[in-house]
């Protein structure tokens, strides 16, 4: 009787040991996919539309840039784009498992080619706008910047006041020019009333717009067409320190402002993704050896939530 209740304890002993190993060959179905990047990092879960699916699948992020606004994104001497929003593209690139590839485009025309699909996302220095907001999908904040007005640096003006009457460039479909046009009175001066003598390709004061800011600072330093040239404080502060007693700029600023990166419009996989890089980046130290080439510090932001349409124009409106 005991040789066969032992025998029967071991069948049933062997047809646990068979079924927990059958249960353990299978995945539980409950249990979280594996996020791993091929690169080995680990991309969060994201949004369920298939902005970022479609990103992995053909392995590439190409990226929309002005490629003469440095230092975010520029030519060298040799002809590559390079500059500090390349490197931390590509950065975030490397972290999701994909190539980056930058196509330079006409940035006049950046949000068409986000939406005809010429372009994964626009990322070169661009500035959060309640307007751009309608049109792209904005990561968080991560870089903090101000639109300034320069003059040369043994000009008499001062003050913003000093140039009604004068011409100021920018560059053509700026946040300079929206932050100019914003500022009824700044605005209103420059265009209502008369010009100096030495103008003489103009009866009245104007906004004159430009393709490319090394334009606008070119004509700016050896003409007098213009009195002063509106852009960020970004690019000028690398353009002060290549030509040093050139340009000033004045205390005056214009407006306060953020850069994000632009999504296609509703591309929340693909937004969350970028995010979640730059995020762990930030933390890891990536991104401060990016910034300390660039800029000689870490001036990247990482704790500004995503902002909504009245967030920003509530910042528009300060």
């Amino acid at each position: 009787m005991r040789r066969k209740m032992s025998f029967l304890l071991i069948l049933i002993l062997i047809a646990g040991v068979f079924a927990v190993v059958g249960c353990g060959g299978k995945p539980d179905a409950s249990s979280p996919a594996d996020t791993s990047s091929p690169s080995g990092a680990s991309v969060p879960p994201s949004s369920s539309d298939a902005s970022l699916s479609n990103i992995m699948e053909k392995g590439v992020l190409v990226i929309g840039c002005d490629d003469t606004f440095a230092p975010m994104g520029f030519r060298d001497i040799g002809g590559r784009v390079v500059g500090f929003d390349i490197d931390l593209a590509n950065a975030v690139a490397d972290y999701i498992g994909v190539k980056l590839e930058v196509k330079a485009i006409d940035w006049r025309t950046k949000e068409l080619e986000l939406s005809n699909g010429n372009i994964d996302v626009i990322w070169n220095g661009y500035t959060i706008t309640a307007e751009r907001n309608k049109q792209v999908e904005f990561t968080k904040p991560y870089l903090k910047n101000e639109q300034v007005i320069v003059v040369r640096a043994d000009s008499d003006i001062k003050a913003k006041a000093d140039l009604a009457g004068l011409v100021i460039g920018c560059q053509v479909e700026s946040a300079a020019e929206a932050a100019i046009r914003a500022d009824d009175m700044f605005f209103s001066s420059l265009a209502e009333l008369k010009i100096y003598d030495e103008y003489q390709d103009a009866s009245l004061a104007e906004l004159r717009t430009y393709d490319e800011y090394q334009n606008a600072l070119m004509d700016l330093s050896v003409s007098n067409r213009i009195a002063a040239v509106a852009v960020d404080r970004v690019l000028i502060n690398y353009i002060m320190t290549q030509q040093p007693d050139t340009y000033r700029v004045l205390d005056e600023t214009l407006t306060a402002e953020y850069y994000g990166i632009g999504c296609p419009k509703d591309a929340v996989a693909l937004r969350e993704a970028i995010d979640g890089a730059l995020d762990v980046l930030q933390q890891n130290g990536a991104v401060e050896g990016i910034a300390d080439k660039w800029f000689g510090e870490n001036i990247v932001i990482r704790d500004i939530d995503k902002l909504s349409q009245q967030d920003i124009e509530n910042l528009e409106n300060r």
